[in-house]
């Protein structure tokens, strides 16, 4: 099977208070349970914010090192899920059901490269 990255992008700031994001956190939970069920689970992981990320780029021999996001916006990757799934229609759903707990969040379902790692 194929392997998709649901990548979950979230706006810069505070995240929201405990009485929002809770419910939220179960509502992902379950989720995570399901696509473990149905065999589909790979790995997920949530993101600290921008501000902790450091940025290396190579420049000949030197190599250069940043604090910082590499790109600035409003919003950021701030957590992603990497599912397997027979075909992109499948990991779509998966997205989708991923969309529907983290509503108003923006879901990217990306297929991942094939034997480039």
């Amino acid at each position: 099977m194929k392997q998709y990255l649901l990548s979950i992008y979230q706006p810069d700031g505070d995240p929201p208070p405990p009485e929002v994001l809770d419910p939220i956190m179960r509502n992902l939970a379950a989720l995570n349970e399901e696509i473990k069920a149905a065999g589909a689970w790979v790995f997920a992981a949530g993101l600290h914010p921008p501000s902790t990320a450091t940025v290396l780029r190579a420049n000949g021999d030197d190599v250069l090192v940043t604090d910082g996001p590499f790109v600035e916006g409003k919003e950021h990757i701030g957590g992603f899920t990497m599912i397997q799934a027979p075909d992109l229609d499948a990991a779509l759903e998966w997205g989708r059901k991923l969309a529907r707990v983290l509503h108003p969040l923006s879901i990217e379902v990306r297929p991942a490269a094939e034997g480039h790692c």
